[in-house]
């Protein structure tokens, strides 16, 4: 796909995944620049909360893929920063609205941490109002792609809302977010990372490198698909573990849901959830840096493998002094000492070309994959009710 022209790509409709997905490294890049332009505006912001209060909640929120960006950067931002300053979670705006009494206190100030491709989904909008309502201290950080959407318009003139574009390119036009859930959730991670500024470019170095590595891979990924299956379930730990909805989800907007998915963790997955397996399933490993962690979703391959009923099971991984045995989608060693949150947006790549590729083979359109029309590119149909 990746190597096609638009001749060849629009009679599939799949010109605009395609390439949406294969520029990513490209804007991880400019997601760096345009960070480190803001650098110092993002660092008087903090250090204004800082000063104001001895503590801050500081929630992670969005809808759907926007979502799944909190829950990839949340497990590393609280090992790295100090909670005793700041009270780190993630919560989709589909939970905060139904539930506002439950997440939103009065007397905790509370950085509100907006992900939206759009900004227009009404859920994303009702999140601000009901804190705006119901946070006496109450700021925002509204990561969006769409300079024009409604979050991004609500952040202007406001001195306690900070907004972060990120490349326009990033505001996908495809159905299924790809750039957009990336490159916000390297901006998260470039926010609130303690490294210098020079170690972050580092690793937004290699990280590209990978990306690149898995578009000039894309032979490897086909063949996988070539396989007679009709459920893929992905499986990871901490920051990949966030990493496998985001993954899962991909594979059934773009399918319309013509092959089914599952997602857990590698511990998780044994207590019920593997009874999903069968002799059409494919098993995506996503496997961790961390030397602790890695052993786990070791472990988990190595049970699946003995297990054999699935029809492929494949870790994708960095090469460790310990690998699995069997199918490895397998990246440089040199790449061993980049954070699993980093990881996610290589990794991702491949459970976006694993989509890619599926819905084609299915006889569907990855551009406009709802052939019923009822799950739209920007929700739709939802009633808000007022809070009282």
């Amino acid at each position: 796909m990746f190597t096609l022209n638009q001749g060849k790509l629009a009679p599939l409709g799949a010109s605009i995944t395609t390439a949406e997905i294969k520029q990513q490294p490209d804007l991880w890049a400019e997601t760096y620049a345009l960070y480190k332009d803001k650098s110092s505006d993002i660092e008087a912001f903090l250090q204004k909360l800082s000063e104001r209060h001895d503590r801050v909640r500081v929630i992670f929120t969005g809808a759907g893929t926007s979502a799944y960006v909190g829950e990839t950067v949340l497990p590393y931002l609280k090992e790295k920063v100090d909670e005793r300053k700041w009270d780190f979670l993630s919560i989709p705006t589909t939970t905060l609205v139904s539930n506002p009494h439950q997440f939103l206190k009065a007397d905790f100030p509370t950085l509100l941490v907006s992900f939206a491709r759009s900004g227009n989904s009404p859920e994303s909008v009702a999140a601000v109002e009901l804190a705006e309502q119901l946070v006496k201290n109450f700021y925002q950080i509204t990561i969006t792609c769409a300079k024009n959407g409604e979050l991004a318009k609500r952040a202007e003139e406001d001195s306690n809302n900070l907004l972060l574009l990120m490349p326009e390119k990033s505001n996908d036009q495809g159905f299924a977010m790809t750039g957009s859930y990336s490159c916000m959730t390297l901006t998260a991670l470039l926010v609130f990372d303690p490294l210098s500024i020079e170690e972050k470019l580092t690793v937004v170095k290699t990280i590209r490198q990978m990306g690149e590595s898995v578009i000039s891979r894309e032979d490897y990924i086909q063949k996988i698909i070539s396989a007679d299956f009709d459920r893929i379930i992905y499986l990871g730990s901490g920051s990949l573990e966030g990493l496998t909805r985001e993954a899962q989800l991909k594979v059934l907007e773009l399918t319309a849901g013509k092959i089914v998915t599952a997602f857990d963790s590698s511990l998780g997955f044994r207590h019920g959830p593997k009874s999903f397996v069968n002799e059409k399933s494919l098993v995506f490993v996503f496997v961790s840096n961390h030397p602790y962690t890695r052993q786990y979703d070791l472990d988990i391959l190595k049970e699946l493998q003995q297990d054999d009923i699935a029809n492929g099971i494949y870790a994708i991984s960095v090469d460790g002094e310990i690998n699995y045995d069997g199918n490895t989608f397998l990246f440089d060693s040199e790449a061993l000492s980049i954070p699993d949150a980093y990881l996610a947006l290589p990794f991702v790549m491949i459970g976006q070309t694993v989509s890619l590729l599926a819905s084609v083979k299915v006889g569907n359109t990855p551009d406009t994959p709802s052939p019923t029309g009822t799950v739209n590119r920007v929700v739709k149909g939802v009633t808000i009710h007022e809070y009282k």
